[in-house]
């Protein structure tokens, strides 16, 4: 140990003499400890949960009182003998008698063999607590009537007003209004966006929430296997469930973040049938719903024919002075209006870019929940994971989420 200090509780709980394992710059010299009233101490480290407890002076006091007095110095004297025996123990936690190496090594495998087998038994009680936190995810996302009714507003801008209402995975429900000034107003100040009701219209399926439920289902028969089909005491094969769960806790996870455009999907690809709206969508006009951050996100974009051919719809009243626009030159450039400006996308079969992009978003409550419950989940199961390696002697190490 050299002259490192660890610190221990005393046992006043015998009062015989005794010698007690201490070390002063040598850990295998052995020497009592005797106060000034002449009576040894009984000294053990006192562990709990793999740490040593640290002794307080009140401590000291309450067990080396009674063995001191009647101390001839009175209160003092007790106290000194409190300071000089915590001052000079410097404790080895050793086993006493002492057993031989062959023996004490057995002793510590047989140790921690029982306990891992006791986090195994354990851990089938938890993977049932994790269960039903699963069941309630899954349960936020069954469709079941009334849904969520949703706001898309855009801030601080008439551009966009109405709802959508979600049951499942599906909107099922809306009504919205754009006032855009890219988009023909067909004779009108605004524009209505109305859902279908007719049995025939293409339906509207948020493909990340479809994810999430897929996930969860495998999540749930992944604890079924853990704690009815396999090994229950078999530590590879449970700390190889463990993995896999949380890997699909993860992915789960990561689908209701939405962060890439690999996880929403390209708007090109996942924009909605314009048939899903009755009257049907204008030309050239994106509707895009994804998942972001567990809210549910509107992208609309007016679009235009990337083919040199095409005429722009827009016209500008800048006048042009020697190839520089009056505005560029008194106010400088003009800061392009989203960040897609310029890139040509294809859509329906046809190249185009972007005029007009617009995103909304709306909080949903229930998308929320099941975020949350699954980062809760999601870190229970590292920590098992963390503690099967501890008694599995595995010291690779798991990355946090």
């Amino acid at each position: 140990m050299g002259d490192s200090a660890v610190p221990c509780d005393l046992d006043a709980s015998r009062s015989h003499d005794v010698v007690c394992a201490c070390t002063s710059g040598q850990p295998s010299k052995l020497r009592s400890l005797t106060s000034s009233s002449g009576r040894s101490h009984i000294v053990r480290p006192l562990r709990q949960r793999g740490s040593i407890k640290t002794p307080t002076i009140t401590t000291l006091i309450a067990v080396i009182g009674p063995l001191c007095s009647p101390h001839p110095q009175g209160g003092i004297g007790i106290l000194r003998d409190c300071l000089i025996i915590s001052q000079s123990i410097w404790m080895a936690t050793w086993a006493y008698p002492p057993l031989p190496p062959e023996q004490l090594v057995q002793e510590a495998a047989s140790a921690l063999t029982r306990e891992l087998e006791w986090l195994l038994r354990s851990l089938q009680e938890s993977l049932l607590s994790l269960k039903e936190g699963l069941q309630e995810c899954a349960s936020l996302l069954a469709p079941k009537d009334p849904g969520s009714t949703l706001v898309l507003s855009s801030p601080r801008s008439e551009s966009v007003k109405g709802f959508v209402t979600r049951i499942g995975t599906k909107i099922i429900k809306g009504d919205i209004q754009l006032r855009l000034n890219s988009l023909p107003p067909r004779g009108s100040a605004s524009i209505r966006l109305s859902f279908s009701s007719s049995p025939g219209a293409p339906e509207l399926v948020l493909n990340q929430l479809v994810s999430v439920r897929n996930l969860i289902n495998q999540s749930l028969d992944i604890v079924d296997v853990s704690t009815w089909t396999g090994d229950q005491l078999n530590a590879r094969f449970i700390f190889s469930q463990l993995h896999l769960l949380h890997e699909t806790i993860a992915e789960a996870r990561q689908m209701l973040k939405g962060d890439t455009e690999d996880v929403r999907g390209k708007w090109g690809e996942a924009s909605a049938d314009e048939n899903t709206f009755d009257p049907p969508l204008p030309p050239y006009l994106s509707f895009h719903l994804c998942i972001a951050d567990s809210a549910l996100v509107l992208f609309l974009r007016t679009l235009e024919p990337s083919s040199p051919a095409h005429t722009p719809t827009t016209f500008t009243t800048d006048l042009s002075l020697t190839g520089f626009s009056l505005r560029d030159r008194l106010f400088g450039p003009r800061l392009p209006p989203h960040d897609e400006t310029g890139a040509v996308f294809t859509w329906r079969g046809e190249e185009v870019k972007v005029k007009e992009k617009i995103r909304v978003e709306s909080q949903d409550p229930s998308l929320m929940a099941v975020m949350a419950k699954l980062t809760a989940l999601q870190y229970e199961v590292l920590k098992w994971i963390a503690s099967l390696k501890v008694l599995m002697g595995d010291d690779d190490s798991e990355s946090e989420p």
